[in-house]
């Protein structure tokens, strides 16, 4: 056999590298962030982590036991910008400064961030005051969530949830009946959040906004755009809503 010669070139994203933690149950975060983030000049590198198949505080809690495990198996040659740990009911119950933590045992990044992080940036950019949320989860799992909001000074005017506790559930959840929740739910809130990373929510994004006259944010949306910033590169951030096109 011979040996032929070769050069080596730069690393697949030319203006970012990402690196996700997803959920195992999670079928929705890969397509939105390849939504979000389109073209070749952002890399996407993915690790899964074991999931219950319920939606309860335990099942999402004992996710901290195998963070360090699920970021190690990020490609260790890829020079991360940013790693998102790809769960908003999980950094609530664990906590966002634990989740990065627990992260950086596994993987070196520059910037790690979570949707909660990214929601609560994302709020203080369109200096909002209160909100309203919508969750797929049980209360025991959706009442933290509102309460991470609301410690850090946010009025939460308003919250409805579907109840489900069967994780592989919820992105079968029907993009309509989001937004029949969202519109029942927004009152007079400044911005309607809608929580979760396996919740279908992009394609109404914008019909929401136009409907309300007022931002319309996801787990999703906000996270892409948080690492978009965090890594240097807003313009590689294209999608629906409002806080995108700042």
């Amino acid at each position: 056999m011979q040996n032929f010669p070769y050069e080596l070139t730069g690393p697949i994203g030319s203006r970012a590298t990402f690196g996700h933690i997803v959920l195992q149950v999670d079928e929705t975060l890969e397509q939105d962030m390849r939504r979000l983030l389109p073209g070749g000049e952002v890399a996407h590198h993915v690790s899964r982590i074991p999931s219950g198949d319920e939606l309860t505080p335990d099942t999402i809690a004992t996710m901290k036991e195998t963070l360090p495990a699920a970021a190690a198996l990020l490609p260790p040659a890829a020079e991360f910008d940013v790693i998102g740990y790809c769960c908003t009911s999980g950094t609530t119950l664990i906590g966002a400064d634990r989740v990065a933590d627990l992260v950086r045992q596994g993987a070196a990044a520059t910037h790690v961030t979570d949707p909660l992080t990214a929601a609560l940036a994302a709020l203080a950019t369109l200096e909002v005051r209160s909100l309203a949320l919508v969750s797929p989860y049980v209360e025991s799992v959706s009442d933290p969530v509102r309460q991470a909001f609301a410690a850090r000074g946010y009025d939460v005017s308003g919250t409805v949830s579907f109840g489900e506790e069967v994780e592989a559930r919820v992105a079968r959840i029907d993009p309509a009946s989001i937004h029949a929740a969202a519109l029942s739910v927004a009152g007079d809130a400044d911005a309607v959040f809608l929580s979760c990373t396996n919740l279908r929510t992009l394609d109404i994004i914008d019909d929401l906004e136009a409907r309300l006259g007022r931002p319309v944010l996801s787990s999703n949306q906000v996270l892409a755009w948080h690492m978009a910033q965090l890594a240097g590169a807003p313009k590689q951030c294209k999608g629906p809503g409002r806080l995108l096109g700042i």
